[in-house]
């Protein structure tokens, strides 16, 4: 069954979720008439006898689809809590549900009334990439700045097809907080080999005179948006605008291809000031949670949410 069509996330595609869940996402379809109307897909994670429908690596969101709706607003809310109640009682078994909506999932109300709990998000998006000049103006004085120093010393280059070289850089900036690449390196490489097929990836390096990678940034798109998805730099070179100079050469190219961009923000206060420079809008999404009973027993004070589903993001 194909779910590839305009108003579905890349993140939504099967051969997605083949890449960074192999064997272990499934999904709730509904469907009306022989077509679906909504869908639901989970990963499904298993530890010391708890489950958990969750999110895969390197999938900024997921959370419920619906097919867009014609209705008058108040029929379209109705239809909503009808579909989405559907698809929750129809998900499988599970200690603990944890999902990040898309920003177009704008009403959980269905799931708050089947005893779900919401704590909001927030992204930056930029939208109308059909004009760049405009949104070129909503940047920071400094953003500006950073990036015309850093295109005066740095060439950008988009014909390094060599994920191996990206994920060294993508690295050196975990490195340098004390950690490890949060997700395995086979998993970004079945993920780039799947986008790359699918033609819905780039990868962007800046690089000075005397061959050094100063930054990496490697987005994705479908045909509403674009995602900044991973990126690094190098410790030594940080204060070139490399970053600043990548993400803007990121955003031009996805004007061909699509019609915003989402910098798939980050609660990190760091990375949220780096993000708002760039004039977006703030958008909110969801973090939707649900916990069993035996699980919200077993997780006080033991801190077993963290060793089911990994680090938070």
């Amino acid at each position: 069954m194909s779910y590839l069509n305009e108003t579905n996330t890349i993140f939504e595609q099967p051969w997605w979720l083949d890449a960074v869940a192999p064997n272990a996402w499934g999904a709730v379809d509904l469907l009306r008439g022989g077509a679906v109307v909504a869908r639901l897909p989970y990963v499904v994670k298993k530890k010391a006898g708890l489950t958990a429908l969750s999110m895969p690596p390197l999938t900024p969101t997921l959370g419920p689809w619906l097919a867009p709706s014609t209705a008058k607003y108040a029929n379209q809310l109705g239809q909503q809590k009808e579909l989405m109640s559907s698809l929750i009682e129809q998900l499988p078994p599970c200690d603990y549900f944890s999902q990040y909506f898309h920003p177009s999932v704008t009403n959980w109300l269905p799931f708050y009334w089947q005893g779900f709990e919401q704590t909001t998000r927030y992204t930056y998006v930029l939208e109308a990439l059909d004009d760049l000049e405009r949104v070129w103006s909503q940047f920071s004085k400094k953003l500006r700045w950073e990036i015309r120093k850093a295109q005066k010393q740095l060439a950008v280059r988009t014909d390094v097809e060599d994920i191996e070289r990206f994920l060294d850089i993508n690295a050196l900036t975990f490195k340098r907080q004390g950690l490890g690449l949060p997700y395995g390196r086979d998993v970004v490489r079945r993920l780039d080999a799947a986008c790359a097929e699918h033609r819905a990836r780039r990868m962007f390096f800046a690089e000075d005179a005397q061959g050094r990678i100063h930054a990496v940034l490697y987005f994705v798109w479908d045909k509403n948006s674009a995602y900044a998805l991973m990126g690094g730099a190098d410790p030594e070179l940080r204060n070139s605008g490399a970053d600043s100079l990548l993400t803007w050469e990121a955003i031009r190219f996805a004007a061909t291809m699509t019609r915003r961009f989402n910098l798939a923000g980050s609660m990190i206060e760091s990375v949220e000031h780096f993000n708002r420079a760039f004039g977006g809008v703030q958008t909110p999404y969801f973090h939707v949670t649900r916990f069993s009973r035996r699980m919200r027993f077993l997780v006080a004070g033991r801190g077993m949410v963290g060793a089911l589903l990994g680090s938070p993001r």
